[in-house]
């Protein structure tokens, strides 16, 4: 068996991003912010968050009526986490590699650049 993996699916990822920035949400407050930018069932979102609270990425909290989730890590832990495994898993765990690929894949603009060459100085 696979040891339990902190990367988080596409649609777990896309629920996360809506109750991050709330601090906390309900289902349907999910399931309104899904709707508006595409297709998605209640139970569907309902299903998602139930399985996000058995991995330990959600906790339920004290509500009026309806079950309320809040995140159990900040998003810029989870973050972190899954990009360290996905720099472990991809290129044997050295970001030099990623970086070159984003640079010459994607290119960075002219002010990307000077913020990337500010953090690379205070680094040394």
């Amino acid at each position: 068996m696979r040891p339990k993996s902190g990367t988080l699916t596409a649609q777990e990822l896309e629920i996360m991003k809506v109750i991050w920035p709330r601090g906390q949400a309900t289902v349907r407050d999910v399931y309104g912010e899904l709707r508006d930018k595409r297709d998605v069932a209640y139970t569907t979102v309902q299903t998602m968050m139930n399985i996000l609270e058995t991995k330990g990425h959600l906790k339920r909290v004290p509500g009026d009526k309806a079950h309320v989730y809040a995140p159990v890590r900040p998003q810029q832990i989870v973050v972190r986490s899954m990009v360290r495994e996905f720099v472990n898993r991809v290129f044997d765990g050295s970001a030099r590699p990623l970086l070159v690929h984003l640079l010459k894949e994607k290119g960075l603009s002219d002010r990307e650049r000077r913020e990337l060459q500010k953090l690379l100085d205070k680094e040394e």
